[in-house]
């Protein structure tokens, strides 16, 4: 087993988490999140403070004692998955690609103390962890969106990235990807949280030279070989806020969407644990779908080309890296450091 994925997280990952490596796909049979949830809960009892990697050595049945919330024999079968799991992190390995859990350290502490129980179980990612727990600007809007949106999501990138913030967005076409160029190319860093493909998406390469030089981060809660649903896509849209400390939201359809739904959510989400919102700007142009976020209390954002404006971003220190900072390994074969042609 790799070394680098640490005891508890091959716990989580042989009982929660797909094996998907091309086209061996293995999907049945796995325990769901509350399951898991119980399970863990069980393993902390009372003369019990057990973690997940206690179950990879010794007697099941001893490790559990009476009464497990779970199938004995359920557990056995996915914890004897050992060689798929090995398989599955080496490919992952040759790729770069990392994966961590909520046991391990370098797991956001944003996602534990803003998420609580709905944070993910598992992260996968690739590129420089560190950026998970450094803030940031989020910005989000559509896949369709105009070029005037699509011009102000990359001067907004540019701006936060020239101010030493961070561009947390949805790695999607349109909006997304907008902002994050914007950043990426004024020199700044981006988080990009995909809703599938990421293995797909980091060989791509628009990402990979970024991800080379230190730049940009993919990260997903899912499988790196997961197909797109609908309710992946709306999943990871608290992520994106949630890794950040403030949001812009460019563009929203009125009715329908994911840049809609996600504000809405996180709107409702300000209201209800004001202790630990996070602030949400809307593109200030006549638009009934911002409005209604408006009306909900996002808050106008100026134009990012006012460079007086700027103090909208200051809501986390920049980040400054150090000048002899290491690159990234990046594990894929013919894959070499490339200019990323920033400027």
């Amino acid at each position: 087993m790799n070394r680098s994925v640490s005891p508890d997280t091959q716990a989580v990952l042989l009982l929660t988490a797909p094996m998907n490596v091309g086209r061996n796909r293995d999907e049945g049979g796995l325990l769901g999140k509350r399951d898991f949830q119980k399970l863990v809960k069980h393993l902390k009892g009372l003369d019990r403070n057990r973690s997940p990697a206690d179950l990879l050595d010794g007697d099941l049945g001893e490790v559990l004692g009476e009464d497990p919330p779970v199938d004995l024999c359920v557990v056995e079968e996915l914890l004897g998955r050992g060689g798929r799991l090995a398989h599955a992190v080496d490919h992952w390995h040759t790729r770069a690609i990392w994966v961590i859990s909520r046991y391990d350290e370098e797991y956001p502490q944003r996602f534990e103390t803003r998420l609580a129980g709905a944070a993910p179980l598992l992260l996968y990612g690739c590129g420089d962890r560190s950026l998970l727990d450094e803030g940031g600007l989020a910005v989000v809007g559509p896949r369709n969106a105009d070029d005037e949106a699509l011009d102000f999501a990359r001067r907004a990138g540019k701006l936060a990235a020239r101010n030493g913030h961070t561009v947390v967005s949805g790695a999607a076409r349109g909006v997304d990807r907008a902002a994050m160029t914007g950043a990426l190319e004024a020199g700044g860093r981006s988080v990009g949280v995909v809703a599938n493909g990421l293995e797909k998406q980091i060989m791509a390469s628009d990402c990979r030279n970024w991800i080379i030089d230190d730049q940009l981060l993919m990260v997903s809660p899912y499988d790196p070989w997961s197909g797109f649903t609908r309710g992946a896509a709306m999943g990871r849209n608290k992520l994106i806020y949630n890794l950040a400390d403030a949001a812009l939201v460019v563009e929203a359809d009125p009715e329908r969407g994911g840049s809609r739904a996600g504000a809405i959510g996180q709107l409702k989400a300000n209201d209800k644990h004001p202790e630990r919102s996070i602030p949400i700007y809307v593109r200030n142009r006549q638009s009934e779908g911002l409005e209604a976020l408006k009306r909900m209390g996002a808050q106008p954002w100026p134009d990012p080309a006012a460079e007086e404006d700027t103090a909208l971003l200051n809501s986390a220190p920049p980040h400054t890296p150090p000048p002899d900072a290491q690159k990234t390994l990046f594990h894929m074969e013919g894959a070499t450091p490339a200019q990323t042609g920033a400027g």
